[in-house]
């Protein structure tokens, strides 16, 4: 058997001998130190620091079974050798010793809620939790005492650092962006502690109740200024569309009414035509003459009928005769003169009663004719309103 085989076997049978001879603890004393243990770990354990599980730690048999995803940190002789991995591992009972479980698992720690003040001087209470996880076990042993607390200690000042340089705004809307600064401040402040901050989440943000208060107040001011900002827009809407509408509607009454203008012209000249064509056929010029005629008698006999005061040009009221002289020289003014065959003109006759004929004219027969249509509107005349003096036809 060589040495070190001999070297092993001692200090395996020495340290077996060393268990069976130490006598248990008594109950009481258990509990006495459980009791007596840190507030942050839990009682049955020695210290539940960040990554170390030091329940007890493993008693070095020579033959150590390290767990999966943890990491064993062996001493020999007070000074560090090396970590184990997990699997079967080989050490010297009473050189070595296990001096550190580290546990490779991430791990949530609570950040309590903490009071910060914002760039425009609001004081916010923030929560706020912490994922890490232990990428060097050697340097998460020995470079730092208590890692838990550390990096709960470094994650509140972060926090209140990265919050002092964001307004009450940016702090509400940009929640990521300040859950990755304080992730990259952690990371950079404890680059020598063998540990990596995954990820920071904060849970919750509460502002103070006056602020609460404003910003319910400002959202609903907000809100009223979109509305009548939206009443605005659709009344400017509203407005412009009726005014494009009373423009086409113009455009469209104009092009209307000129299109009138332009038929009734039409018709008008037409009807000119007309006339002007029934004036130049036989017999035209004494039907227009008998027709001024009429019409101008039909107006008196209506100012007549009607009683006005009206002040007439060329008439005395009252005066019938003056009226048919008017009348006849208005005919004869339009009307042709005879042919040099007809007969000459009648001699001057008295005018006859309102209810006897006109005596028969030597005149042509349309002559005759409507010589007898003035003798019907005398006598309608002098129905009308006082007899009528004798006139001649051709009187003044």
């Amino acid at each position: 058997m060589s040495t070190s085989a001999r070297i092993l076997t001692r200090a395996t049978t020495l340290s077996r001998t060393r268990l069976r001879a130490t006598p248990a603890p008594p109950v009481a004393a258990i509990r006495s130190f459980a009791s007596s243990a840190p507030a942050f770990a839990p009682k049955d354990t020695y210290n539940l620091d960040l990554g170390t599980t030091r329940k007890r730690l493993p008693i070095n048999t020579g033959i150590v079974f390290v767990p999966q995803a943890e990491a064993f940190i062996v001493e020999r002789m007070g000074k560090f050798h090396s970590v184990l991995e997990p699997g079967l591992n080989f050490l010297i009972p009473g050189l070595d010793r296990i001096a550190y479980v580290k546990s490779l698992k991430e791990q949530p720690h609570d950040i309590s809620g903490q009071t910060c003040i914002t760039s425009d001087n609001v004081s916010l209470r923030l929560d706020a939790v912490l994922y890490t996880r232990i990428v060097d076990p050697y340097k998460a042993s020995y470079g730092v005492e208590r890692v838990s607390q550390a990096v709960a200690q470094l994650a509140q000042t972060t926090m209140r650092s990265e919050i002092g340089k964001l307004t009450l705004d940016r702090t509400l809307s940009e929640r990521a962006f300040l859950n990755t600064a304080i992730t990259e401040a952690i990371n950079t402040a404890s680059s020598d502690w063998g540990i990596v901050v995954l990820r920071c989440e904060i849970r919750d943000i509460t502002p103070p109740t006056s602020v609460v208060e404003a910003m319910h107040q400002q959202v609903s001011a907000e809100r009223s200024k979109r509305a009548q900002i939206l009443q605005a827009e659709a009344l400017k809407q509203s407005q412009i569309l009726s005014s494009e509408a009373r423009q086409a509607e113009q455009v469209n009454l104009a092009r209307g009414e000129a299109q009138a203008t332009v038929l009734r012209a039409d018709a008008a000249a037409e009807a000119l035509r007309r006339v002007a064509a029934a004036i130049q056929a036989e017999g035209g010029r004494e039907a227009v003459g008998l027709q001024v005629a009429e019409r101008y008698v039909d107006a008196f006999a209506e100012v007549a009928r009607e009683g006005n005061t009206l002040l007439l040009p060329g008439a005395t009221p009252g005066d019938l005769a003056s009226l048919m002289s008017q009348a006849m020289s208005i005919y004869k003014t339009v009307s042709p003169p005879s042919s040099p065959s007809s007969p000459s003109s009648p001699t001057p006759q008295s005018a006859p009663s309102p209810s006897s004929p006109l005596p028969p004219s030597p005149a042509s027969d349309n002559r005759d004719s409507y010589e007898a249509r003035y003798a019907e509107l005398a006598s309608h005349i002098g129905h009308a309103g006082n007899p009528v003096n004798p006139v001649t036809p051709g009187g003044a």
